[in-house]
C-alpha cells in the first residue's frame, strides 16, 4: 500500500457479507487524481463504491480528508445525503423534462453552498459544455450526457467524486470523445476521484493510482506507473509493460503533424498531441516500441541491460533496461537475444513515431520533469 498521509487520503476499511459474496477492503488512496478500481464483473467494485457513498451499510470506517463519514466502532454513520460527494452512474441520470442549464442548476439548489455557482461555472468550462445549455437531454450524444452529469456532480463542490463505469454504456466513438475531458478533470481538480471500470484502455489512459480487485478483496494498490513497469502487473490489466515518461513540448510542425518534445536533455519527434510549447505531455513507451542491439547506430541510445524475464510466449523475452534516468522494457525474440546476459551494456532505439498512437495524456506544465 502507498505511503500516503492519513490526514489527506481517502481511507476505506470496510467489510460486507452477503450470501455467496464477502467484501473485505482496506485502502488508503491519494488525495487527488483518479484512482481506478479495476477487476472482472463480480469482483466487488461497485459494491465498494456504494459502501464509500453510504448506499450500502457496511461495517468499518470511511474517512475523507480528515472527515469521518463512518466509524462502526463508535456507532457513527453519516447518511449518503450528508456525505460531501458527487456520484456519476453508468447511465447519465438527467431529468428529461429539463434542459441542460436547468439540470445543472438543480445540483446547486440541492446543496445550497455559497460557492456552488462558481464551481458550476468552472465545471462547465472544464468539461466544455457551455454550448449545450439550451438543449434537452434527448438532443445530446451519450458522451455529452455524461459530461453534463459530471458537471452537475461537481457543482455541489464535493470532497470526493465517485464514477461507476461512466463509459460502459457508450460506443467506441463516444468513449474516445469523452476521454480528453476526463483527463482534464484528472489534471485540473484538487479532489480525489474513484473510478470503476473493467476496461483496460481506461486504466492506461486515465489512472494515476490503480486498485486491482478480485472476489471482494484488494489484490494490489499502487501508482499506475509502478503497475505498468512490472510485466506481471501490466498483464493483469491486459496491458504490456512499458515506461511512463514526462516531456515538455518544445515546438510543433503543422506541416508534418508532429511536435518535438524533450526530457532530460534529449529531444524527439512524436505525433502532435495538440499542446502548446512549454506544456508537459505524459508518454507511454511500450515494450513493443523499444529494440535492443549490441551495436551503436543512428538514433540509438546507450543503455544497461539490467534483467531478462520470461514472456508468456516462449519464443519471446522481456528485457529490463536502464537508459539514463529511465527504466524501459523491450520485447525481443530469444533467437535475436542469443547469448546476451544481464547485466551488460547495450544500445536501445525507441520508435517515437509509435508512442503517441495510443498512450498519451496531458496536463499543465510541471516544475520539473520526472522520467519513470
Amino acid at each position: 500500500m502507498s505511503d500516503i498521509s492519513a490526514d489527506d487520503a481517502l481511507t476505506v476499511d470496510v467489510s460486507l457479507a452477503r450470501p455467496g459474496f464477502d467484501l473485505q477492503v482496506q485502502l488508503s488512496l491519494p488525495p487527488r487524481g483518479i484512482t481506478v478500481v479495476f477487476g472482472a464483473s463480480g469482483a466487488g467494485k461497485t459494491t465498494l463504491l456504494r459502501c464509500i457513498a453510504g448506499l450500502e451499510r457496511a461495517s468499518g470506517r470511511v474517512v475523507v480528508a480528515g472527515r469521518i463519514w463512518q466509524d462502526s466502532a463508535r456507532g457513527l454513520f453519516v447518511p449518503t445525503w450528508q456525505r460531501d460527494l458527487g456520484y456519476v452512474f453508468q447511465e447519465a441520470s438527467l431529468f428529461d423534462h429539463l434542459n441542460v442549464q436547468r439540470n445543472l442548476e438543480y445540483g446547486i439548489r440541492r446543496v445550497n453552498k455559497a460557492g456552488a455557482a462558481r464551481s458550476l461555472q468552472e465545471a462547465v468550462e472544464l468539461l466544455g459544455i457551455a454550448h449545450l445549455a439550451g438543449r434537452m437531454p434527448g438532443e445530446l450524444s451519450g458522451g455529452e450526457r455524461q459530461r453534463v452529469a459530471i458537471a452537475r456532480a461537481l457543482a455541489t463542490e464535493p470532497a470526493l467524486l465517485l464514477l461507476d463505469e461512466p463509459l460502459a454504456s457508450l460506443d467506441a466513438p463516444r468513449r474516445r470523445e469523452i476521454f480528453p475531458w476526463l483527463e482534464r478533470l484528472r489534471d485540473g481538480l484538487s479532489i480525489p476521484m474513484v473510478y470503476i471500470t473493467h476496461a483496460s484502455d481506461e486504466v492506461a489512459r486515465l489512472a494515476t493510482h490503480l486498485v486491482l480487485m478480485e472476489q471482494g478483496r484488494v489484490r494490489s494498490s499502487a501508482a499506475l506507473e509502478q503497475v505498468l513497469t512490472d510485466p506481471d502487473g501490466a498483464r493483469r490489466i491486459g496491458q504490456e509493460p512499458g515506461a511512463v515518461l514526462e516531456a515538455v513540448v518544445m515546438e510543433r510542425d503543422a506541416h508534418f503533424g508532429q511536435a518535438r518534445v524533450g526530457s532530460q536533455g534529449a529531444s524527439f519527434w512524436i505525433s502532435d498531441p495538440g499542446r502548446a510549447p512549454g506544456q508537459v505531455v505524459r508518454l507511454r513507451v511500450l515494450a513493443r516500441d523499444v529494440t535492443v542491439s549490441l551495436q551503436a547506430h543512428d538514433g540509438a541510445l546507450p543503455a544497461r541491460l539490467e534483467g531478462i524475464e520470461a514472456h508468456p510466449d516462449p519464443a519471446l523475452l522481456w528485457l529490463k533496461l536502464r537508459c539514463g534516468p529511465w527504466l524501459l522494457w523491450a520485447c525481443e525474440t530469444r533467437r535475436a537475444i542469443g547469448p546476451i546476459a544481464a547485466p551488460t551494456s547495450v544500445w536501445c532505439q525507441i520508435r517515437w513515431a509509435s508512442v503517441w498512437a495510443e498512450h498519451l495524456s496531458t496536463r499543465e506544465p510541471a516544475p520539473a520533469l520526472r522520467p519513470i
